[in-house]
């Protein structure tokens, strides 16, 4: 079973035998459905024991961040202006089914962190994360994560280093659709020219950010 839809079945047969098919799970809901296993006469109970993520609304001086984590680490961290995709999109690709409960505390030390980066406090950031990601955008991630502070690259240098220089609207898809703002610094990719496009917190939170990191912030702060 792939990353996206973490399960865990346990198949009950009556009579005294156990199957087992196991994957990664997170705890907290489960549905019991009876069926009949093809190779047995007696008829089985699944249980399904599906996903909790934990959630959390902060406001900031850049508006509401959504945060998101399982017991893995941070799995969203989003801004307001989402072009539509957001912590929903997010869900329905890459933890479809699963639970969601509100908890400030469990999300509160990511939270911080991201302020902390905003006010020009941290450059990196030190915290467990669960990625959720297509190969492609996965291979994409790492090369942006590489990018340093205050440093951009092009579309088209993230899609030469990709090994397809062709891909610039496939990277810029995976960018838009980066499940860990400011972790993953997508704002410092811009297009041909330092043109600024195509940031899932809108372009005016973009260039804030690039001109916070390239020039000292006064106090301290990036804003």
């Amino acid at each position: 079973m792939n990353s996206a839809g973490r399960r865990a079945v346990h198949v009950f047969v009556r009579p005294a035998q156990t199957l087992f098919a196991r994957a990664s799970c997170f705890s907290d809901s489960s549905a019991r459905v009876k069926f009949h296993y093809p190779n047995l006469a007696s008829p089985c109970i699944v249980i399904a024991v599906t996903e909790t993520l934990l959630t959390a609304d902060f406001e900031s001086n850049v508006g509401t961040v959504r945060v998101a984590s399982s017991e893995r680490g941070l799995v969203y961290l989003g801004f307001p202006l989402n072009n539509g995709r957001g912590f929903s999109g997010f869900r329905e690709r890459f933890a479809p089914g699963c639970v969601t409960r509100t908890s400030v505390e469990a999300n509160r030390g990511f939270f911080e962190q991201a302020v902390e980066f905003l006010e020009g406090n941290r450059k990196t950031f030190e915290f467990p994360t669960d990625l959720r990601a297509t190969s492609f955008q996965d291979k994409i991630f790492k090369i942006v994560s590489e990018i340093g502070f205050g440093e951009t690259l092009s579309y088209k240098e993230v899609a030469r280093l990709s090994g397809d220089e062709r891909a610039l609207r496939a990277v810029g898809a995976a960018l838009g659709a980066n499940p860990l703002a400011l972790v993953i610094p997508c704002h410092r990719v811009v297009g041909s020219g330092g043109k600024l496009q195509g940031y899932a917190g809108g372009v005016e939170l973009k260039a804030r950010l690039l001109a916070a990191e390239q020039t000292e912030p006064a106090n301290g702060r990036l804003f």
